[in-house]
């Protein structure tokens, strides 16, 4: 007998050979008609694939992300199909699903593929999948896949890097394609479509590489699915964060100054001011020391924490100095530098943990295609600290860290987010630095210390650091999309590589253990997610200006200055829209730039020393005493300052 371990643990026994979907039958017939793919044994498959022994095995539907990664994979094939439909010159090369949808670069060679061209892919999209083709995978040699894909040097490339006997094609209709597996039964399952974009790639991300253009594309098993996508979309355009922050006034860049190199503008330096003076606040509370380091450091300091060995060659080239063999980096991280702050100081058990905060400036080359507003760039801040602990304050210094995480996090208003624990790659240990022992105890912790709290996880495979594990924070944007911001991990390697000690109580020499954390992640990215996430409405005690008066006319110019002193004098700021228009423009103007107050004031004003608020959502609140204003505002902007006490 045959025996399928389902995910619930049971166990159903079958006469020789099944299919996934044979399994998905015996279950009932509403999730075989759901059924789209399978995971057996860890590998997704399709779900017409034998099983011939005792196996794992997942069913999966639309409603599963894998079950979405089948279906977006099978449409990177429709989509294909229909491109050669109208483009039979066209040379494909890959066409994987990606988190909200799919795409396929394709070398169109002289010919271009616009705008005016999505219409008629799509209908042809569309027109295929109503044949309702079967999902084909089998088995090719090595030499009749070479020989099918002569004439295109991209899956020639691919072909020529797998071993003979590893190699499937899939077909559908009159359509086949190089392709590893992970497809839908039929064609027929897709029922809407939509051709999102298209852009420039380079050939495997390499910049020396052909340029591709990359097709990206969106599919769903309803129509009203897609309505629906199209008006997140349309909010999520709303909500970008580089339309906001130019409308907003928060940041730029410029080609001279150089490409993913952000210009923080005065609103958006006072907002990162604040955001940095609420986290110092909660660090000084937590028992953290604040450092500073240079923005460069000697090569070879890089070369001892290993970041040139795993960096180095796609990092910024080195500086040199005019003394022949000194060589400069650009700080591509914050913690060799800490390590050597660390080691200035002889430190005993007692004087242990040491927390050296510091908000560093960081810079990594990012290749131009991947460059994008503030959440990827070439130098960002991290808001970075550096734990040195003993093996036995592991845990509690861990559990602090999730605490100041989960304190950032609820008075921003992030409440949408994943917490995922990076562990090392099951096979390819190759990347990684320090002994398996090490390893363990890393990972080991990190998982204990995320239960102790009781956070939700998600284990995530080969996304670890090169030096250890980590705890991320996945917070999604305005389009659904993950992006890592606070993260926590510990390290084992770094304190072994830069020779770090303490002295036990023993008297003898031990190694600290090393958490690095960063709450935001980094500051250009966390305010791009604020951004969005808000639509810059932002919280009223981080708004760069919380208040514009409107004096109706020039004559009232001098009593908005004294109103605006009186108030910045108690930490409330903003400015004075002194124009020379009527007031209803005004205050269309001041809803546009999002001020959380509009404070107008005239002759009655003026005379009972009041001003009249209105307040962004809510409208006019009638007029107040400028200490009632005050005590209103100091009320409304209140937050949960208590952390660490």
């Amino acid at each position: 007998m045959l025996k399928i371990t389902l995910p619930d643990g049971s166990i159903r026994e079958f006469e020789g050979a099944v299919t996934p979907m044979d399994v998905a039958k015996s279950i009932s017939d509403g999730l075989a008609r759901n059924t789209i793919s399978a995971i057996v044994n860890g590998k997704q498959v399709e779900v017409t694939t034998p099983v011939t022994e005792d196996s794992t095995v997942q069913l999966l539907t639309w409603n599963d992300d894998m079950g979405k990664k089948a279906f977006w994979h099978s449409s990177a094939h429709l989509l294909a199909q229909a491109i050669l439909d109208f483009y039979p010159n066209a040379k494909l090369t890959i066409g994987p699903a990606i988190e909200n949808g799919f795409y396929y670069d394709v070398d169109f060679g002289d010919e271009v593929l616009g705008e005016k061209d999505f219409e008629k892919i799509e209908k042809k999209m569309l027109e295929n999948a109503k044949k309702d083709s079967t999902f084909n995978l089998y088995a090719v040699s090595k030499a009749d896949a070479l020989k099918e894909y002569a004439d295109n040097p991209y899956k020639t490339e691919l072909i020529s890097n797998l071993e003979d006997g590893q190699i499937t094609f899939c077909s559908h209709d009159n359509f086949t394609d190089l392709c590893r597996g992970g497809h839908i039964p039929s064609t027929g399952i897709v029922k809407a479509v939509k051709v999102l974009n298209a852009a420039g790639a380079y050939w495997r991300g390499d910049e020396k590489n052909p340029q591709l253009t990359r097709v990206y594309g969106i599919s769903f098993p309803k129509q009203k699915d897609l309505t629906e996508y199209l008006e997140r979309l349309e909010e999520a355009k709303r909500r970008d964060h580089r339309k906001l922050g130019k409308e907003l006034g928060i940041f730029a860049f410029s080609e001279k100054v150089g490409a993913g190199l952000p210009l923080w503008l005065p609103k958006g330096t006072a907002l990162r001011k604040k955001l940095e003076n609420f986290l110092s606040e909660a660090q000084k509370k937590a028992g953290y020391e604040f450092v500073m380091s240079p923005h460069i450091g000697g090569k070879e300091l890089y070369v001892t924490s290993g970041h040139w060995d795993k960096y180095g060659a796609d990092s910024f080239q080195p500086i040199k100095t005019p003394n022949e063999g000194e060589e400069f980096m650009l700080k591509p991280m914050n913690c060799p530098h800490h390590c050597e702050i660390y080691k200035v100081g002889q430190w005993s058990y007692r004087d242990l943990p040491k927390r050296f905060a510091e908000f560093g400036t960081v810079y990594r080359y990012e290749q131009s295609g991947e460059l994008h507003g503030l959440t990827r760039v070439r130098g960002f801040t991290q808001d970075d600290a550096h734990l040195f602990c003993t093996p036995d304050q592991l845990m509690e210094e861990f559990e602090g860290v999730i605490d100041l995480v989960m304190y950032v996090f609820k008075n921003l208003g992030f409440e949408d987010f994943v917490t995922q624990v990076s562990l090392r790659d099951k096979e390819n240990r190759e990347k990684y630095i320090g002994s398996e022992e090490n390893w363990e105890k890393a990972e080991n912790a990190i998982i204990q210390a995320a239960a102790n709290k009781g956070l939700k996880t998600v284990v995530e495979y080969g996304e670890a650091a090169f030096y250890g594990p980590k705890l991320d924070f996945m917070v999604k944007d305005a389009l659904g999309r993950k992006w890592q911001l606070g993260t926590i991990q510990v390290d084992y390697n770094l304190p072994e590589r830069f020779d770090l000690t303490y002295i036990g109580s023993d008297g003898e020499k031990h190694r600290p253990v090393m958490i690095h954390r960063a709450p935001f992640g980094s500051m250009e990215r966390f305010i791009a997610i604020l951004l969005e996430n808000t639509a810059g409405d932002f919280p009223l005690w981080l708004a760069p200006d919380q208040f514009i008066i409107l004096p109706i006319s020039e004559k009232y110019a001098d009593y908005a200055k004294k109103v605006s002193q009186l108030l910045e004098n108690h930490d409330i700021s903003g400015l004075i829209d002194d124009r020379n228009e009527k007031t209803g423009k005004k205050i269309r103007d001041a809803e546009i730039k999002k001020y959380p107050f509009m404070l107008i004031v005239g002759e009655n004003e003026e005379n009972a020393g009041t001003v009249s608020v209105r307040r962004r959502g809510e409208g006019d609140l009638g007029t107040m005493s400028i200490e009632d204003f005050i005590a209103y505002f100091k009320k409304a902007a209140e937050f949960n300052a208590a952390f660490g006490e």
